[in-house]
């Protein structure tokens, strides 16, 4: 019996995707747990797998269709040796439906295609052939498009990508009587994906209807730095039990310690109750061709450093490349932006709702400080704490921020 594939809800917050692409064809069997397509949601890419077995009779929805409403059937699924439906199980057979089915190329499935780059001529490229692009510095008005119309696809994108390239001939002289541009053709215009404006909306309410408060310490790096090498040295030089562990890595714990410590900062806030979380659960902040997104460290004060190096490793290599799983970037009691990387002196980030902490951690440099009479020389970071004063008193803050300190600066705690 015929049965549609419907667009999977990947996340509380999604309510539409694109179809980015189709790992399956029409005509090729599946089973059950086999991948068949690539989803772009608010979050990341993911990949899709099949809940029943049978022949992929239709694809409806081709790929690179954006606003693909949850819910939504994005293929049909029959037995072998059934008929094809001309139209969805759950719709009516309309024969407006069977056009649309028949002819997945036509104008009306391609309408919400959007140039990346108007300079005059419109290119017409998939959601992922357009973020890949972005992310290996590929000028897509250089790469001929295979797909139905001249779309430019992923595979056009990698093609490219491996090809040599070629040096740019120079660009002749204007005519002396050429018209002056118009002002827009000084403007590249950008389509927001759904991740931009997720963290557009997410970011505006938070900084609107949570009141953040401030608490920042300068925090001394140097036994840290020390234990670091110390521990990195003592890795196997190659082999399963190899590891090395980062700044990073050791800060995750630290801040995980200090909230087994102060358990009053690993909270969240709603209006009838503050719930406190026995878990703690760290997502840290990781940068995106798209923007951000949280994957999380779970129970980071029960890991050891190497457990917590070798999750963050992966977590990062695979949300970078968009394979992260929903319950690996959902949740989380709170967040760790590290932009110390960047030479980043100081800063405050924003709260990650429903979360009621964050912490920004800049960069370490080599600062005067004073011990007792005498001035000396340390590594200092300044770390500061954002935190939901409906949930969290200031004196509450800074006895975490305190307890964080205290760790990082005797991080023998780290390890015992």
């Amino acid at each position: 019996m015929a049965t549609d594939i419907l667009m999977p809800a990947l996340s509380p917050t999604m309510t539409e995707g694109t179809l980015a692409r189709w790992l399956k064809r029409e005509g090729d069997r599946i089973a059950a747990g086999d991948l068949i397509a690539e989803i772009e949601t608010d979050k990341a890419t993911m990949e899709v797998e099949a809940v029943d077995e049978g022949i992929l009779g239709r694809i409806v929805v081709p790929e690179g269709t954006e606003g693909v409403a949850v819910n939504a059937p994005i293929a049909i699924l029959v037995e072998e040796g059934e008929a094809v439906p001309d139209a969805p199980v759950g719709q009516a057979k309309a024969p407006a439906a069977t056009a649309e089915i028949a002819a997945p190329s036509a104008p009306q499935a391609t309408q919400k295609d959007t140039p990346v780059v108007q300079t005059g001529k419109r290119i017409v490229a998939s959601p992922l052939a357009r973020r890949i692009a972005r992310q290996a510095g590929v000028a897509l008005e250089n790469v001929k498009g295979t797909g139905p119309r001249g779309r430019v696809v992923r595979r056009d994108v990698e093609k490219a990508m491996a090809a040599p390239t070629p040096t740019p001939a120079p660009k002749p002289a204007a005519p002396t009587a050429a018209p002056v541009a118009d002002v827009a053709d000084d403007v590249t215009r950008v389509p927001n994906s759904s991740m931009r404006k997720v963290i557009a909306r997410r970011l505006s309410e938070s900084k609107q209807n949570v009141p953040h408060f401030y608490v920042s310490m300068d925090v001394e790096l140097d036994a840290l730095l020390a234990l670091r090498a110390q521990l990195n040295a003592a890795s196997p030089a190659e082999g399963e039990g190899q590891f090395k562990l980062s700044v990073n890595d050791m800060l995750i714990k630290a801040a995980a310690l200090a909230l087994r410590q102060v358990p009053g900062v690993n909270v969240s806030f709603t209006e009838s109750e503050t719930l406190h979380y026995r878990d703690i659960d760290i997502s840290m902040a990781v940068s995106i061709p798209d923007g951000l997104i949280t994957p999380i460290v779970r129970q980071a004060d029960r890991k050891s450093l190497r457990e917590i190096s070798a999750t963050a490793k992966d977590l990062i290599k695979r949300a970078r490349a968009g394979k992260l799983k929903p319950e690996e970037f959902q949740g989380g009691s709170f967040s760790i932006s590290n932009m110390g990387m960047f030479g980043v002196k100081e800063f405050a980030a924003i709260i990650n709702p429903p979360q009621a902490g964050i912490l920004a951690i800049a960069a370490g440099e080599k600062r005067a400080v004073v011990r007792g009479n005498e001035l000396a020389i340390a590594t200092v970071m300044t770390a500061t704490l954002s935190v939901d004063h409906r949930a969290v008193d200031g004196a509450l803050g800074a006895e975490w921020l305190n307890a964080f300190r205290d760790i990082v600066q005797n991080p023998y705690r780290l390890v015992v």
